[in-house]
């Protein structure tokens, strides 16, 4: 089982509900306790919610392990590290793998993978929460949870979109401008369960980008999620005449030599409720990428 303990710093005491609640314990984890078996402790004993905890107690929570879902195949195919502790799991996921089991593949996507990594590993919870999702053929930096509690405590900074995440993208053309924000609201075309558009009745949706480099027919840029939604990226520059080069969707240019979006999360910044600090995992451009720029080499 997985504890976490916090020391009630403040001058006075505090119901216990109340100060775990500020710790980002959500009504739906004190279920979980109460129903499979955790616990709250304070000096070792037992508490309940109600109760209160003084000023330099600790307070302990035990949450019960997670139970594996068999409908989510373990794969042992290999995976790409790039951090790793007790809470979090940050992989490069290649292009062509799905994030999650779909349709088009069910046993060796990345949670797959990550399934079989954690039991290699020994982890009691074999549950990946998947934190930030590329599409499938867009590579680079993915965050997963190791446990639901870790998950939960990003989901603030997910719905304030207060987690940092930074692409390099491959546009036909010469954009004209070294800066720019593309604002425009995405939603589904009418009839098409894939591709998105900006239309009058989409969501909300910001995208920033720097020019890193102008090629001959086509520019290197850096982008910034302001928002997350499906195909963002892809969509806005498409939208403003400058699709994705390998971006046959959403009408990129397929003569370039390479075969999928030229699009990679090359970096994250995420804040670790755990360490009380800031998180960046960064990430090279992929082979494919590289020779696209013709070995252009880019600073992370």
């Amino acid at each position: 089982m997985a504890s976490f303990s916090w020391v009630n710093q403040d001058d006075t005491p505090l119901k216990i509900k109340t100060f775990l609640a500020q710790q980002g314990v959500s009504h739906r984890m004190f279920s979980i306790i109460k129903r499979g078996g955790g616990a709250v402790e304070i000096n070792g004993q037992q508490v309940r919610t109600v109760d209160e905890i003084q000023p330099g107690e600790k307070v302990i929570i035990t949450l019960p392990p997670e139970q594996s879902n068999d409908i989510v195949e373990i794969s042992h195919l290999p995976l790409d590290v790039l951090y790793e502790d007790e809470n979090w799991l940050i992989v490069n996921k290649p292009a062509g793998i799905t994030s999650v089991p779909g349709k088009a593949d069910r046993s060796t996507t990345m949670v797959n993978r990550v399934k079989g990594y954690l039991q290699a590993s020994g982890s009691t919870d074999l549950v990946p929460h998947v934190v930030t999702r590329l599409d499938r053929f867009t590579s680079g930096v993915a965050l997963l949870a190791k446990h639901r509690f870790a998950h939960g405590l990003l989901d603030k900074q997910l719905q304030t979109h207060a987690v940092d995440k930074r692409y390099f993208a491959v546009v036909d053309g010469i954009l004209p401008d070294d800066h720019g924000i593309i604002e425009g609201p995405i939603g589904r075309m009418d009839g098409d369960f894939i591709r998105r558009e900006v239309r009058e009745d989409g969501r909300e949706s910001t995208t920033e980008y720097w020019v890193e480099h102008r090629f001959e027919n086509m520019t290197l840029v850096r982008v910034r999620l302001h928002t997350g939604r499906t195909h963002q990226i892809r969509v806005h520059f498409s939208h403003i005449g400058f699709p994705l080069v390998g971006d046959e969707i959403y009408g990129g240019p397929m003569d370039r030599g390479i075969s999928r979006q030229a699009l990679h999360a090359y970096a994250l910044t995420f804040y670790d409720p755990f360490a009380q600090m800031d998180r960046k995992t960064t990430c090279a451009l992929p082979e494919d990428m590289v020779d696209l720029l013709d070995g252009y080499q880019v600073t992370l």
